[in-house]
């Protein structure tokens, strides 16, 4: 086995807008979600979710949700950071059907991600170095998602 460890480096959530519906397409259904603020708080990341970016989601027949998340992060001190994530959220079974009928997500359904984080601003520029992987969960209910972002070292 190989050696690793873990590292905190941020939490953060992000506020939605209503989901902009594409429709059925051949890969699934076409979602997107356009980021409307959110904050970061810490360990080692500190600001907040400028209003710009989405999730440009697709929604497998099988129930899977595939993310393709661009956003922007101001940290407090003024640093901007691009982050860009891919991810599944699993709605189950009948996640197809049920969204199709209008049937909402169960609050707090894990969503998994791997986001990377690029930066030119000095104090950050360890974050271009990093692997990361998170976990957080859809809250639909309040236009919602939150994760705990963590550095595979």
């Amino acid at each position: 086995m190989f050696e690793y460890k873990i590292d905190h480096i941020m939490s953060y959530n992000a506020t939605l807008t209503a989901p902009e519906i594409i429709g059925e397409v051949p890969e699934g259904i076409r979602v997107n979600f356009y980021v409307t603020g959110g904050n970061i708080t810490g360990p080692k990341v500190f600001g907040k979710l400028r209003p710009v970016g989405a999730d440009w989601l697709t929604l497998r027949r099988d129930g899977i949700g595939v993310l393709d998340v661009k956003a922007t992060a101001e940290t407090n001190d003024g640093a901007l950071l691009y982050i860009t994530y891919s991810g599944i959220i699993d709605l189950g079974s009948t996640g197809y059907q049920d969204f199709l009928a209008g049937k909402p997500p169960a609050s707090g359904t894990a969503i998994r991600i791997s986001p990377k984080v690029s930066t030119s601003h000095p104090n950050y520029l360890w974050l271009n170095r990093l692997h990361c992987v998170g976990v957080g969960g859809a809250f639909l209910e309040r236009s919602e998602v939150a994760y705990d972002v963590y550095a595979v070292l």
